[in-house]
């Protein structure tokens, strides 16, 4: 029975008899867990809506950026020249608002963006 529960979400199984603390700490658990899903949910939204805002060449552009490669190896890869890649580049990072490849990988990884190699 409690795996049951745990496996259709439940947060915590009291057994009887429970304190009443006990039950308190499990709804304080659960809401908790709910705003920390919630704040979750508007942060991808709001990657997404961001992300919708980029051209095709852009994305592809975002993609390679946080693969980890660098802007030369970019342009080579698109066939551009390298300042038309750090314009793109630029581009994708302002959009995004993203401070560091780094931070454009993390935003890459919660939107579950296909690698890109």
């Amino acid at each position: 029975m409690t795996v049951k529960a745990m496996k259709s979400g439940a947060v915590e199984f009291l057994t009887k008899p429970f304190r009443d603390q006990d039950l308190l700490d499990a709804i304080q658990q659960a809401l908790q867990r709910e705003n920390e899903m919630r704040q979750q949910q508007h942060e991808i939204q709001e990657l997404q809506e961001r992300y919708q805002t980029l051209t095709a060449r852009e994305r592809e552009v975002m993609g390679l950026l946080a693969s980890g490669m660098l802007t030369k190896q970019i342009a080579s890869r698109l066939g551009t020249s390298e300042i038309t890649a750090q314009v793109h580049r630029g581009q994708v990072m302002r959009k995004m608002d993203a401070n560091s490849p780094a931070e454009l990988g993390r935003m890459a990884e919660k939107l579950k963006l296909p690698a890109t190699n």
